[in-house]
């Protein structure tokens, strides 16, 4: 009878990391204490553990490269997801690649085959996916050639790929938020919406539209603009949004830098904040805290994320791809005082 204890059900047993847990048992040139050692051993026989040849190869190989691929590296919340799958390879002897597509969709799947080619172990890729279904199709296809290859591939995205996903709940935080801000007596919103290609966008958008609606608080459609996923995208996307109107309350950016670029075209404008315009954001991108006033917004951990998506790869591979959800937790701060 084949076990189905995994390396991380070990780590838990004996009470150490999953890192220590796989030098004991996966191999490494990393020294562990005796006594710790022999704790993990003893654990692995108690539970009837059967290490992984994969995740064996995995750490003690001579290809033990992960490839990173991300949309944008300047953009706070990818290097944030980036360092904690860093610190998870780190801990079990692996070395990191970083990649950027720069937010074009083609780039994902030329990026998976030329680590193929250098014979990484393992890809994560990390961003949402977009409505372009060729590209799509062209990287399903080349995750198949990496995986036939012997590589393993995780996602911190939608679930629209055949592997291991780490999932946001970006509708639900979105809608969370909505509510909070009607809680604080706001009636007239803007949303400053991203890229309408992009589904993190789409479905963060859909949340704040169905948290209004919840509380029959309408949203104009033209108080719905759509810019890049930048700061600078933030600021362009709130001076058109000036440009028609000036009786919005609350102006929701569906992520953080947008949010500090909407805050800047609104100063620029002479709009004292936020006694005249309040400003919320998604996220709470940790070097983005100290932005006065402190911004409203969803808290994701986003290493977090990563370091999960990276344990998914250690594991031993499931019978099916399997799903990891994160929830965030809606953060109110000064950008949105109570009216």
């Amino acid at each position: 009878m084949i076990s189905d204890v995994t390396l991380s059900d070990v780590a838990r047993a004996a009470g150490v990391s999953l890192a220590t847990a796989s030098r004991v048992l996966n191999g490494s040139t990393r020294t562990v204490g005796a006594a710790l050692r022999q704790r993990v051993l003893d654990t692995a026989e108690k539970l009837n553990y059967a290490p992984n040849a994969a995740a064996q190869a995995m750490v003690r190989g001579h290809l033990n490269v992960v490839g990173v691929v991300v949309h944008d590296i300047t953009d706070p919340y990818f290097s944030a997801v980036a360092s904690g799958v860093m610190l998870a390879a780190e801990e079990a002897g692996l070395v990191v690649a970083l990649s950027s597509t720069r937010h074009r969709p083609e780039r994902e799947a030329e990026y998976v085959a030329a680590f193929r080619r250098q014979r990484a172990r393992a890809v994560v890729l990390i961003g949402s996916r977009t409505t372009d279904r060729s590209s799509l199709e062209e990287l399903r296809a080349e995750i198949e050639r990496f995986e036939a290859g012997g590589g393993r591939v995780a996602a911190v995205s939608q679930r629209r790929l055949n592997v291991d996903t780490v999932v946001i709940e970006n509708r639900a935080g979105a809608q969370a938020l909505a509510e909070a801000l009607v809680g604080l007596r706001y009636r007239r919103f803007a949303v400053l919406a991203g890229p309408s290609t992009v589904v993190t966008a789409k479905d963060r958008l859909a949340g704040i539209r169905a948290g209004l609606a919840r509380h029959r608080v309408p949203l104009a459609e033209d108080n719905v603009v759509h810019g890049d996923f930048t700061r600078d995208g933030g600021y362009r996307a709130m001076e058109e949004l000036l440009s028609r109107k000036n009786d919005v309350q609350c102006v929701v950016a569906v992520n953080d830098v947008m949010a500090v670029g909407a805050m800047a075209a609104l100063r620029d404008r002479g709009f004292p904040l936020p006694e005249r315009m309040a400003v919320a954001g998604f996220d709470d991108i940790a070097t983005l805290r100290d932005v006065t006033p402190r911004l409203t917004t969803v808290r994701i951990d986003l290493q977090g994320v990563g370091e999960t998506a990276m344990r998914l790869l250690l594991d031993e591979p499931a019978g099916a791809p399997r799903v990891r959800r994160t929830r965030g937790e809606v953060i109110l701060r000064e950008s949105t005082p109570r009216r």
